[in-house]
């Protein structure tokens, strides 16, 4: 491992214990006025029945270059193995449900490192550490290298969350999904290997564009690829349940991927019971205490679009009490220049009771998804 990449992520220690202090959230942006964290994220009350302690997955995948920045090594192939997990767990059935045949064995694994990395600039910050611009030395891909110290998930109690982040996103296979390749640890520090989204945060996108919205067209647009990266994800049962701008990336040619999975969970049939997300996002069932199922990232895209065309969530209030009683109630308006269209999609997204809420095909059907946007390019 060379010194300077050492030295770059233990630096970055210090910022974390920071942000302990501070109880950040995820990537929930800071406020400037002295009212309440509205869009803080809850705390997980996932009991150990519902998130059981498993093994890590044995991984073994090939990274194909895809940015421009790395065309030179297009042919190159990095096998992905964490030789430490030994015993095996029931993963999540995406392309194919047989087991592998593949036999793995120590001789021909590459147990990863830090030295295998070069380490660039930082990309961002979370609760649980740091995300870096990096670069595997051998096939000189370009990859986001996700630092998490062992330390603060233990701080948290989110060991359970971390690992059902890895279980899941490694086994997601969707353009508009951020992929996890790999993921390695070694005394303090967890790493993941996650795909590189060059044009980087849609919030800050969001936030930088005219009076901090987007037009009705690229909305449309980032709402027709989340709502089909949802359907992929229920049609294997795994429920995101975080919806939202700060957990979405732009990749090279400006396409929507949804990156953060932390909440996210495989239910292939029982209703869950936990809540968490976040509060502007959360539906009425998981504000009443109620059961819920895959319906809630129907509510989430809902309310993202309506973020996307207003520039605000549409239960967004002073306080916590406010937005819980305007959430249970459905009660919220549209401002003028919000098109009849787009108005009728958010009103069929945004019901009480999730059996009526408009379906993830409903929504690729809906008219105004299909005014603004070209199905076979978007």
């Amino acid at each position: 491992m060379s010194k300077k990449s050492e030295n770059i992520v233990k630096h970055a220690t210090a910022d974390v214990d920071i942000q302990h202090k501070r109880n950040l959230v995820h990537s929930t942006p800071k406020l400037k006025s002295s009212k309440l964290p509205i869009r803080s994220v809850l705390t997980d009350s996932t009991n150990k029945k519902e998130s059981p302690q498993v093994e890590l997955p044995n991984v073994k995948d090939e990274m194909k270059c895809k940015d421009e920045e790395v065309k030179n090594s297009q042919n190159e192939v990095i096998n992905v193995v964490n030789s430490n997990s030994k015993e095996e767990h029931n993963k999540v059935p995406v392309q194919n449900n047989k087991p592998s045949t593949t036999k793995q064995t120590t001789q021909n694994v590459h147990k990863w490192t830090l030295g295998d990395f070069d380490i660039g600039k930082p990309l961002g910050r979370g609760k649980f550490g740091n995300v870096y611009l990096a670069r595997e030395k051998r096939s000189k891909f370009v990859v986001a290298l996700k630092v998490l110290f062992k330390s603060a998930i233990d701080n948290f109690k989110n060991e359970h969350q971390v690992r059902r982040e890895i279980e899941i996103q490694t086994h997601l296979r969707h353009p508009n999904i951020l992929r996890m390749y790999a993921y390695f640890h070694d005394e303090s520090r967890v790493y993941l290997v996650l795909e590189y989204a060059p044009q980087g945060a849609l919030y800050k996108a969001l936030q930088s564009s005219p009076n901090k919205r987007f037009d009705e067209p690229t909305s449309a647009k980032y709402i027709r690829q989340v709502a089909d990266a949802l359907k992929y994800c229920h049609t294997h049962k795994v429920i995101h349940r975080d919806i939202k701008p700060e957990n979405l990336l732009l990749g090279s040619k400006g396409e929507v991927k949804i990156a953060d999975f932390g909440w996210s969970v495989h239910a292939p049939s029982s209703r869950r019971e936990t809540l968490c997300g976040t509060l502007d996002y959360l539906s009425p069932e998981m504000v009443l205490g109620q059961p819920h199922n895959e319906k809630v990232d129907l509510w989430s895209l809902g309310v993202l679009c309506y973020e996307f065309l207003v520039g605000h969530p549409p239960f967004e209030t002073s306080s916590f009490e406010v937005t819980y009683r305007a959430i249970s109630e459905v009660n919220y308006s549209f401002p003028d220049y919000i098109s009849e269209e787009a108005m009728d999609l958010i009103k069929k997204l945004l019901v009480f009771n999730p059996d009526n809420r408009l379906s993830l095909d409903g929504i690729l059907k809906h008219s105004w998804i299909l005014k603004y946007t070209d199905v076979n390019n978007s």
